[in-house]
């Protein structure tokens, strides 16, 4: 299937059952992962008067975040490819007053985004692309000269409990599907875990100065186990494997439910069920 192909079959489902799951458990999204973009932006601020690019902006709460530091002579541009994303992000800076912002619906892939930008940002926002370095390519076209990428990326699976042992568990329980009519994701969350690969990526994409911070952080999944195991039946791998797999999914359950209370059970503390968390901070210069 081709690249082009693939990003509107990505776009789809974020756009449709992916933009409901997320929004159904926001709270996780905008208290839980977003910690590991405010590690990005303590550590790689915007400059005061900085036109920002926010890719993959989702809610837009980040959006809002940098519009906050670059102050009212500069300006953040949230893009998703999502119009559902950018019309709750939209409508939610109007209501806040946030002045300095705009939203735009678009495929980061292949169209245009504007510019030029001093600084792009993305907080999990870069993973899903068919063809990353067509994507980096057309980021790097937006940015000016003197421009810093900072994004933030998942790291390998085996770090993130709260995606890697609720996929473990399903895998165990509920056969893969091979082939299914559904829309799925893209090439999922992990796919800019490996330095030198994504490296690789960025140079060939018109970028260098390519660093990785590492950023680990215990992260809540839900304020009780049973919102917990919910979360991670309808977010992330584990979620998907069990959409796509229908009715033989749904038939085995109970079984998935029992085995993820026992799994997600040795997390829980006061206040709700915290997994350990590892993401990439990475950085890298136009050329």
């Amino acid at each position: 299937m081709e690249a082009q192909q693939l990003n509107a079959e990505a776009i789809e489902a974020w756009n449709g059952i992916l933009f409901q799951k997320f929004n159904r458990f926001r709270y996780v999204m905008t208290t839980g992962l977003a910690g590991h973009g405010d590690e990005n932006i303590r550590r790689h601020p915007p400059a005061e008067s900085a036109r920002v690019l926010d890719v993959g902006c989702g809610f837009g709460d980040s959006v809002q975040q940098l519009a906050r530091l670059v102050g009212p002579r500069g300006e953040v541009v949230g893009v998703d490819c999502a119009a559902n994303f950018i019309e709750l992000g939209r409508s939610e800076a109007e209501r806040d007053g946030v002045r300095n912002v705009r939203f735009l619906v678009a495929d980061v892939q292949t169209e245009p985004l504007g510019g030029p930008y001093d600084h792009v940002f993305s907080r999990f926002g870069t993973m899903f692309f068919a063809s990353p370095v067509a994507a980096l390519r057309n980021l790097r076209r937006t940015m000016t000269g003197g421009g810093k990428l900072s994004m933030t990326v998942w790291r390998q699976r085996e770090d993130n409990a709260w995606l890697h042992e609720a996929e473990r568990c399903v895998k165990a329980i509920v056969p893969m599907t091979e082939q299914s009519d559904e829309p799925t994701c893209g090439p999922g969350p992990f796919s800019m875990a490996g330095p030198d690969m994504v490296s690789a990526q960025l140079i060939a994409a018109g970028f260098d100065r390519v660093t990785f911070e590492r950023y680990d952080t215990a992260i809540c999944i839900g304020r009780s186990l049973d919102e917990a195991i919910d979360f991670a039946l309808t977010i992330g791998p584990a979620g998907e494997i069990m959409r796509l797999g229908g009715d033989e999914a749904e038939r085995r359950r109970p079984e998935v439910v029992s085995a993820l209370r026992d799994t997600l059970g040795a997390y829980a503390r006061e206040g709700g069920v915290y997994t350990p968390s590892s993401s990439w901070i990475i950085t890298a210069r136009p050329v």
